[in-house]
């Protein structure tokens, strides 16, 4: 998927959004758009593994303050770190989660590099929602 044009391969430097979720889920997805696009340094993965809900909460909350986040990808909408995030939500309204993250979702994502974190995340949940299908059965 790498384009011909320069402006593109030049991966971003500074993280532009968080993918947190359960388990291995974050760095593997994050692993997966790295060997597609080379630009997996987009996002920080964080895995709410053996943490509570305060703690997801406190994490997010730090990685975010810390880096100048305001994007969110998680795994599953009614899942723990969707909790924690909205959590983070009431208050600052500036913050942007996307639920049921998918590759193709994240890929449209690190592809616009030029374009405001926010804006990319709303563009990128219509191209991940439409390279979604169901194929066969009776």
């Amino acid at each position: 998927m790498k384009s011909s044009d320069d402006s593109l391969d030049e991966a971003p430097s500074a993280p532009r959004a968080i993918v947190a979720g359960h388990g291995s889920f974050p760095e593997g997805i994050v692993n997966a758009v790295d060997q597609i696009s080379g630009r997996g340094k987009v996002f920080v993965p964080l895995s709410n593994q053996g943490l509570s809900g305060d703690d997801i909460e406190s994490r997010l909350n730090r990685v975010s303050s810390e880096s100048g986040v305001k994007v969110f990808f998680t795994d599953l909408p009614g899942g723990s770190a969707t909790l924690a995030v909205r959590r983070l939500m009431r208050q600052n309204p500036d913050l942007v989660l996307v639920t049921g993250a998918n590759l193709a979702t994240l890929l449209e994502f690190v592809f616009q590099a030029e374009t405001d974190p926010v804006a990319a995340a709303k563009t990128a949940v219509e191209k991940g929602r439409a390279a979604m299908g169901a194929y066969g059965g009776a």
